[in-house]
């Protein structure tokens, strides 16, 4: 199996997004861990992206003909020379990536923390992207405009948002960078994009960090380099005012702004759900929102510059698009596109051929608990009430081997059921919680050597964990409380990964582990 774009060929939709008719549709259109979006639209096809941090591949792909319904068509960074991530920092790697469409390229500009802002561009957004191009401006959140011939560059190093023109095809700086906005005095000022319209440059950028108080904010000049002039209704969005305090959504932010085919205005953006008590898990997550822009006027969010869950709006022509099925079976030749690496895989300790119609994952030294790439390979949690269960078997095993089913935050906040090699040949199900500097065994029981199952539940409060060696009576082991894998709790920008994964105390070990089903159900939301 290699990690290229045509080894992920399962179109991805979420099963949170449900449009009624031509009158409303449902928050968010894009679930679980999918921040920072970023949207372009060539014709009458509209494309987003999303930040990814340490995963690989890099920057997901998605396409919609209605901004509603979205599928997943593949990533925009699937080759190590394009995405460097060895041994990159929690919550590292690729940060806010903006997408734009131009004469018939397609760019794609961001952040790798550890190198710097790149560029990439293709004609073809399903097929291979090139390789990167490096600037020189520092910053993070770089965002690109296009005017007759030339190209504008907006980062925003020092708490500043800058301008400069430079050649989006090979990286060039042409001006000097120019200091045109601060915000308004909120802090960590960020994901600035230029919009024209009736003449004016509208300069929309980001305020407060991305918690409970972020916002977005817009000022508008009549000279792209300023001076830009704020709009005086700030903030157009967000949900840290009384308004808002008791809605499910919050910590609304870093938003792009789209006109439709129909010359109406949307704007995507990131938010975060809440389940037990102020904490989440799925990371930020994409949301959609009309906006009203009246000629020479301010845009106005949805009315009172929130959004809810329930849209009650009009949309565009609905267009839904191929459900994902909720079974992979590993019967296909390559994996759909929800499946995901953590950092830069050894790719050879993953196999769908040797043992056809199962996933054969191959011991590796390195632990879920190491800043590195271990033999892991997940999805996303997309949902606060779910249900995911597989089926293992292990084979040519050592005493420690052991492979099974996480539910992973990140290397110091991960919830593991799994399978282990005892000594005298003995073969044990072990439940293991890593908080923080803490691990604790919850359970652990000897079991036969034959296929076990093993099944998480997800609801607002709980993880809870059971197995079954026969797949229709599960065995209940434990449940943990959720919030110790919170974002507010473990801290980093992503959100949960449900990973399968193996691992190996023993230099020689040639053990290796089949999964022969992985299902994901969502539950009521």
């Amino acid at each position: 199996m290699t990690v290229k774009n045509s080894l992920f060929v399962f179109l991805f939709i979420t099963s949170t997004c449900f449009a009624s008719n031509f009158n409303g549709y449902k928050n968010p259109v894009i679930s679980g861990f999918h921040p920072d979006p970023s949207i372009c639209k060539a014709g009458e096809d509209y494309y987003l992206v999303t930040s990814s941090f340490e995963y690989f591949p890099g920057v997901p792909l998605f396409h919609s003909k209605d901004l509603i319904h979205w599928e997943q068509i593949g990533h925009c960074l699937t080759r190590p020379s394009q995405l460097p991530l060895e041994k990159c920092s929690v919550s590292g790697g690729i940060y806010a990536p903006t997408i734009r469409y131009n004469k018939g390229i397609f760019y794609m500009i961001t952040t790798n923390i550890s190198r710097g802002n790149f560029i990439v561009h293709t004609k073809d957004p399903t097929g291979e992207w090139s390789e990167p191009v490096w600037l020189q401006q520092s910053g993070i959140d770089p965002s690109l405009f296009f005017e007759d011939d030339k190209c504008y560059l907006t980062v925003n190093p020092n708490n500043t948002i800058y301008l400069s023109e430079i050649n989006p095809l090979t990286g060039q700086q042409l001006t000097t960078n120019k200091a045109i906005w601060t915000g308004t005095g909120g802090r960590y000022p960020e994901a600035p994009h230029i919009y024209k319209k009736d003449g004016w440059y509208y300069l929309m950028i980001s305020e407060g960090g991305t918690e409970y108080g972020h916002k977005v904010t817009i000022a508008r000049s009549k000279n792209i380099d300023g001076p830009y002039v704020s709009n005086p209704a700030n903030p157009i969005l967000t949900h840290s005012n009384v308004n808002a305090q008791s809605n499910p959504i919050q910590g609304t932010g870093h938003a792009d702004l789209i006109q439709a085919e129909d010359n109406s205005w949307w704007m995507v953006c990131l938010a975060f759900r809440p389940q037990t008590g102020q904490h989440h898990l799925m990371g930020r997550e994409t949301f959609l929102t009309p906006v009203k822009w009246d000629t020479n006027a301010w845009p106005v969010v949805n009315g009172n510059g929130t959004i809810d869950i329930n849209m009650n709006v009009p949309t565009l022509p609905i267009k839904p698009v191929k459900e994902v099925s909720i079974a992979t079976d590993f019967n296909e030749k390559i994996l759909g596109f929800e499946w995901n690496f953590l950092r830069n895989p050894s790719i050879n300790n993953y196999s769908l051929t040797e043992n056809p119609g199962h996933l054969r994952l191959k011991t590796s030294l390195i632990k879920l608990d190491d800043i590195d790439s271990p033999t892991f390979i997940g999805r996303r949690q997309e949902h606060i009430n779910f249900e995911a269960t597989t089926s293992i078997d292990l084979l040519e095993v050592l005493n420690g081997d052991e492979s099974g089913l996480t539910v992973f935050m990140n290397n110091k906040s991960h919830y593991d059921l799994f399978i282990k090699q005892g000594s005298k040949g003995s073969r044990l199900l072990v439940l293991r919680y890593r908080l923080g500097e803490l691990t604790y065994l919850a359970a652990e029981i000897i079991i036969p050597k034959r296929k076990i199952y093993l099944q998480i539940k997800g609801d607002a409060d709980f993880y809870s964990f059971a197995y079954s060696t026969d797949g229709i009576i599960f065995n209940k082991l434990h449940k943990m409380d959720v919030r110790y894998l919170s974002t507010e709790t473990a801290g980093g920008f992503t959100g949960i990964y449900l990973g399968l994964f193996m691992t190996s105390i023993n230099t020689h070990s040639k053990g290796i582990a089949d999964f022969d089903k992985f299902t994901y159900l969502p539950g009521n939301q």
